[in-house]
């Protein structure tokens, strides 16, 4: 029988990874005056959207800060569930931000966070230049300066 988490690490390690020349950086605020959001690619979404589909998937999902009920559009079948279906905050620490601003340690939490799927083609093109753009956009709107990824 094969050893499914070895055929895994081979298949990723032989996935291309594009490079970018010039990638835009910049500085994070003190969290003290932090606004954060999270960005996912679990590919969450809440129940009446129509999710996401199997292959190269570059559209995204706004969720709304009190949605609590999304569902995990991830579709791979070596990822384990378990740890979502048990706490949301596994893969969306939506409560924990919550938490942070409670007590001070950020300034606030975002109205709106957004999730893709990390079934992007190899060139990442979608995301790249029309949904990611898009997002930040939404972002900087909200008076986002700090994004949490949360890759799956």
């Amino acid at each position: 029988m094969p050893d499914n988490d070895q055929l895994m690490r081979d298949y990723a390690s032989n996935i291309p990874v594009p490079e970018f020349p010039d990638p835009a950086f910049t500085k994070a605020p003190a969290l003290k005056d932090a606004r954060v959001a999270i960005v996912t690619s679990a590919a969450l979404h809440v129940a009446a959207d129509d999710g996401f589909s199997l292959i190269d998937d570059p559209k995204f999902s706004g969720l709304d800060d009190n949605e609590r009920q999304l569902r995990l559009g991830h579709f791979s079948q070596n990822f384990d569930r378990g740890g979502f279906a048990a706490d949301l905050n596994v893969v969306y620490p939506v409560d924990r931000l919550h938490e942070l601003a409670d007590k001070e340690i950020i300034a606030s939490v975002a109205s709106r966070h957004y999730a893709f799927a990390g079934n992007q083609s190899d060139t990442v093109s979608g995301i790249r230049l029309d949904t990611g753009p898009e997002v930040v956009k939404r972002l900087l709107e909200d008076g986002v300066n700090v994004v949490l990824l949360t890759p799956v």
